[in-house]
This record gives C-alpha cells, structure tokens and sequence, in this order.
C-alpha cells in the first residue's frame, strides 16, 4: 500500500496532509504525483470524486516548499484554470489549507467579482493564481496580469471547459505562455477535442487513466422515472420528502427551470436555493453555505455552476431534466456516492427526453429502463405507451417499488480541502481524496 511519505512530497506538504489525518492517496494522486514532482506533462483522466484536485496541488506546493522564485509584479508562477467559479473557489482553499506550512501566495481571479480588488491582489506576483478564463484574459487585456513568467499551467476540468465554450480563449492562453513550462491536464472524460488540445499543447506528456472513461462509479444507484412534464414537480416533492434522503441536488437545464423547481420545492417547505449564472458570487456563496450547513435539504443547479460543489453527503442526485449532452449526466451523478459511501441519482425522463435517456445509455454501456418505471410513493404509477417506451424490442412498463437507499457515509467535517471529497473527491479515514 502506498502512503504519502512514499511519494517524496516536501516535510511540509507531508505535516499539512498529516494534519488533516491522511495517510493513503488516492490512485489518481499516487500515479500522478510522481510524474508531476519529475517534471513531465500529464494527462490525467479520473472520475468525479476520485482526488484530482489534491493530485496537482500538492507536488505544486512541494515545488514552493523547495524553491521559492519571484514570479514578478503582475505574475505568477502557476497559473491553473478552472470552468467555473465554485470550482476556482476550491482549488485556491485547497491551496491554503494544504499549504499552511508554506504559506503560498494565491490569487482567485474569477467572474462575477469585482475586477479591482483582483487586479491589486495581482500587482506584487502570486505563487499560485487560479483564474476562469475569460476574466483571466479580461486581466491579461489592461496589463493586469502576466503570462510571460509562468512555468506551470493546469487545465482542471477539460472536458467541461470544452463544454462550455473555452477552447478559444484557452488555445489563446496558451499561446501567452513560455516556451519551456510543464502542462498539466485533468478531465473525467477525454472526448476528441480535447486530446487534440492535449496533442497541440503538451509536450510527450504521460497519460494517467484510474477509471473507465464515460462511466459512473458502480456505488451510484441509478434510477429512471418515466414521467408526464406536468408530473414532474409533484413527484419531486415527494421523492424528497422519502425518509432516505438526506441532502440532495437537483439538475435542471436552463437557469429559469432552476428558479422555477425551486420555488415549488419551498411552496411544498422544502428548504432549497437555485444556484445558476445569473446569481451574484455573494447569493451563489450563500446558497453553498446554507446547503453545506444543512439549513437548507436541496440544492438546485445547472450544469455550469455545479462543477465546484464543494459539499459533503450528497445521498441524492436528481435529474429534472436531463442533460442534451450525455458527458454531463456522469459530472452530474458524481457529486453522491463519494469517499466509498452509496448514493442515489433519479432521472425524471418525459417522452421528449428518450433520446437523451439512449445517448446516455449508450455512453455508459449500461441500459436504465430494462423493462418499467420506477413510481414514486405517494404519485400515481407514472407511465407512458408502449411504443413510447418501446427499447430495442424492450417490453411494456412494469411498475417496481422505490427502494429506499443504504448509506454509510463517514463522519464528514464541513471546511474546504482539496482531497477532501466534495467537489473532487470524498473524505475518507486516511484518505486525501
């Protein structure tokens, strides 16, 4: 078994990693850690919820605690990019907590926050700068921040920020950086796109793969629900009023459906709060908060502001709608069933959706309807034709009971910490992950 002390991490990394009473890395962080501490490019391909984050972030901090360099006025020295800015958060918290014993500089540079105070934190240099790329290159444009003195750059999330439209303004970041500096890239799927950007970027780079890609961890009980648009709403009240469910997120496609669920959710005195990009950073902050605190039972997000979700003991992940792109429905149901625990993900589909519900099944080879729906205690059995139903030759719906789920999650505690499984892995006895 490998422990931390084996990967040749600084004293100061392995007294911060022990303060937090880890000992045991995760697959992710034992292949990767050594490959990075040595200097090669990396790609690394990981499931959500398996310790990306701590993977890059400690041999970055056993770098500060070897050699300290002046990364310059307005510079940094790492520069690590991030889909959104609850993703951007934690990265940098991580930072901090696992760096305590080095005490780096680090910088958040994100949207939906006021340019100013992150353009000041920038003047003297940081060590460390995490940054959504189109604020960074907002920065970069006034002469705020410098590119030309970074000997590291992270892409966290690839395969999201493909999603979402980045690669332009990656393959532009990209180009502002040195000739000679390390690469790194971390994603829980590797579609085409980007191992071309992986291809075009990294140099000779060493592929980690700890997972089948596109596939959801095997502790996820996936269900389907098949269902009118108009049964929707009522049959999520009751599910979230079922005894087993302890804390859960709610998808939905489009910022308006998130408000929407979410008003019904509180109609019903379900405590809930909708986060989504049209949400100031102090309201998405406060929901987080409110929903890590338990004073709230359920979250309800769209795909851009769920990456990051920093949250321990999610039972419960419920598709309102799914999402048009099948990758999405794995990032989704990868915010239950951390650090070894069982969870739940429910998926409302209506008829409109069956071709997203096959799309999905096909990229994670396991068929979700073989043969019925799951009703909902307290609903009507929901139901839909035969035909609407029918799967390549599959039978007629048949009705089967809900079964309530088993957990035995450990005792969480609610601070940030980048291997501590909330938005990139759960907190297990002995485990950064």
């Amino acid at each position: 078994m490998t422990l931390f002390t084996d990967l040749g991490l600084a004293e100061p990394v392995i007294r911060a990693v022990t303060a937090e009473s880890y000992t045991t890395p995760t697959p992710i962080q034992s292949q990767s850690i050594p490959i990075i501490l040595e200097g090669h490019d990396l790609v690394g391909i990981a499931q959500t919820g398996t310790g990306k984050t701590a993977a890059f972030v400690l041999p970055l901090l056993h770098r500060l605690a070897e050699k300290r360099t002046n990364p310059g006025a307005r510079g940094c020295r790492t520069l690590i990019l991030a889909p959104t800015r609850e993703l951007a958060n934690q990265i940098a918290e991580s930072a901090r907590v696992y760096g305590k014993f080095i005490r780096p500089s680090v910088a958040v540079v994100i949207g939906g926050a006021k340019p100013g105070p992150q353009a000041r934190q920038m003047m003297p240099g940081v060590d460390i700068l995490v940054a959504t790329p189109g604020r960074l290159l907002d920065h970069v444009s006034t002469g705020a921040i410098r590119l030309d003195g970074t000997d590291t750059i992270i892409l966290d999330e690839a395969d999201q920020m493909l999603d979402l439209g980045f690669m332009p303004a990656i393959r532009k970041i990209m180009s502002m950086l040195p000739g000679r500096r390390q690469a790194i890239m971390f994603s829980a799927t590797m579609p085409k796109p980007i191992r071309a950007l992986a291809a075009e970027f990294l140099r000779n780079p060493r592929e980690v793969a700890v997972s089948v890609e596109s596939k959801p961890i095997d502790r996820i009980d996936q269900r389907v629900m098949l269902l009118t648009g108009d049964q929707k709403k009522d049959a999520l009240v009751t599910l979230m009023k079922e005894s087993g469910v302890e804390r859960a997120i709610v998808f939905t496609r489009t910022k308006h459906g998130a408000d929407k669920v979410c008003r019904h959710l509180e109609a019903a005195n379900i405590g809930a709060s909708a986060i989504h990009g049209n949400k100031s950073q102090s309201q998405r902050e406060r929901a987080l908060d409110q929903f890590r605190q338990g004073r709230i039972k359920v979250l309800v997000a769209t795909d851009i502001a769920a990456r990051g979700i920093d949250v321990d003991g999610i039972s419960h992940v419920v598709n309102f709608e799914l999402p048009n792109i099948p990758e999405s429905y794995v990032h989704r149901i990868g915010r239950t069933a951390r650090a070894g625990t069982d969870g739940v993900a429910v998926s409302f589909v209506e008829p409109a959706e069956l071709t997203y519900l096959r799309d999905i099944e096909r990229l994670i080879g396991k068929q979700l309807i073989p043969g019925g729906a799951v009703p909902v205690r307290g609903l009507n059995p929901p139901h839909l034709t035969r035909g609407q139903n029918q799967r390549g030759g599959g039978g007629q719906n048949r009705n089967a009971a809900a079964q309530k789920p088993g957990h035995s999650r450990p005792q969480s505690r609610n601070h940030a910490a980048p291997a501590r499984g909330r938005s990139d892995g759960g907190r297990a006895a002995g485990r950064v992950s």
